[in-house]
C-alpha cells in the first residue's frame, strides 16, 4: 500500500469537521468506507491516527504528522492541477523565442509589451539565434518559436508569414550613392559594408545581391547593435543594409538616406516558425496574430 492524495484529503476533512460522518459527507463517501480507509492506514503504519474516544474526533501525534503533510502537499497539487488545466486550455504556457535577425529586436520588443499585458501567465523569454541553430532548437523543444526570414520545409514545423518588408541600403545623407535612384551589387565594390556579426548565409545582402554577382565589398565591419550601425553610417564609416522598419524614423528625421537594392528592390517576408503540435494553442495563436497586426514600422 502507498499513501495517496485521497488519504491526505480524508485527514483534512476529518480534522476540519470533527467527525467521520460529516467528513464522509464532504468527501462523498459512506462513513463505513471512510472508516475502513483510516483503519487500513493505521494497520499499515502500525499506529493509531485518531483518538476515537473524544468528540469531536482528535488526531494522535502520528495523525498530526499526516495532517501536516496534507497541508503542504494538497495546495501544491491543486495549484499544479489548475496550471495544467490552463495549459491544456491554451490559457498559459511557455513562449521562448529565438530570433535569427538582430534587426527584429526593433520590432519585437513593442510586440512583446502588448503580448505580456494580454497573456501574463505565459512565460516569455528571448534568445538570439547566433550562438546556436534555432530550427533544431525549435524541433527539440529548447525554444518554442523562431522569428526568421528563411522558411524551410520541415514536416514537424509550420512557418506562419507575419509581414513583408523591403531591405534598403542605408547611407549618410551626403554619400555619393544618394545620387542614384537605386544601387546595384557593383556599387558596393569600393564600400565598407557594416553588418551584424552573423554568418553571410543569414544576410540577404550577400545571398541575394553580392554573391550572385560575384562582388565582394572593399571591407566588412560588424556591430552588434542597430543603433551603433546607424551611428556608423551617419558618421560616414560605411553603408549598411537594413529592413525598412528600422530606418523609417531616421530617414523621416533626415538623419540618413536609403536606396533600393536593384531596379526592382529587394523584398522579403518575416515568418514565425512553430511546432505543428503547438500551433493551435491559444497563447501561440494570439502571439502570431499580434505580430501580424502590430505594424513593424511604428
Amino acid at each position: 500500500m502507498s499513501l495517496e492524495l485521497r488519504h491526505l484529503r480524508s485527514f483534512v476533512a476529518i480534522e476540519e469537521t470533527g467527525s467521520l460522518a460529516r467528513a464522509a459527507e464532504r468527501l462523498h463517501l459512506t462513513q463505513s468506507a471512510l472508516s475502513h480507509q483510516i483503519k487500513v492506514l493505521e494497520y499499515y503504519y502500525d499506529t493509531p491516527l485518531f483518538l476515537r474516544s473524544t468528540k469531536p474526533l482528535k488526531l494522535t501525534p502520528a495523525g498530526h504528522k499526516l495532517l501536516s503533510l496534507a497541508r503542504v502537499v494538497l495546495p501544491r497539487v491543486e495549484q499544479t492541477e489548475t496550471a495544467l488545466k490552463r495549459v491544456a486550455q491554451g490559457k498559459s504556457g511557455r513562449l521562448h523565442i529565438a530570433i535569427e535577425c538582430h534587426a527584429c529586436f526593433e520590432w519585437l520588443l513593442p510586440v512583446l509589451d502588448h503580448y505580456r499585458e494580454a497573456w501574463p501567465d505565459v512565460e516569455v523569454d528571448i534568445r538570439l539565434g547566433v550562438s546556436f541553430d534555432p530550427l533544431p532548437a525549435l524541433q527539440s523543444g529548447t525554444v518554442d518559436l523562431v522569428i526568421s526570414s528563411d522558411p524551410v520545409s520541415r514536416s514537424d514545423l509550420v512557418f506562419e508569414p507575419l509581414f513583408d518588408y523591403q531591405a534598403l541600403l542605408v547611407l549618410a545623407r551626403n554619400h555619393p550613392l544618394t545620387e542614384k535612384d537605386y544601387v546595384e551589387a557593383s556599387d558596393l565594390v569600393d564600400q565598407t559594408l557594416i553588418t551584424y556579426p552573423v554568418e553571410r548565409k543569414r544576410l540577404d545582402v550577400f545571398t541575394r545581391l553580392l554573391q550572385p554577382a560575384g562582388i565582394e565589398p572593399a571591407a566588412i565591419r560588424q556591430a552588434e547593435l542597430t543603433a551603433i550601425i546607424l551611428q556608423l553610417v551617419a558618421g560616414q564609416r560605411g553603408v549598411a543594409v537594413l529592413p525598412d522598419w528600422v530606418v523609417r524614423e531616421p530617414v523621416r528625421q533626415r538623419r540618413l538616406s536609403v536606396r533600393a537594392l536593384g531596379r526592382s528592390g529587394m523584398f522579403g517576408t518575416l515568418y514565425a516558425a512553430v511546432r505543428h503540435a503547438d500551433r493551435q494553442a491559444a497563447y501561440m495563436e494570439s502571439f502570431i496574430k499580434l505580430a501580424c497586426t502590430v505594424p513593424a514600422v511604428t
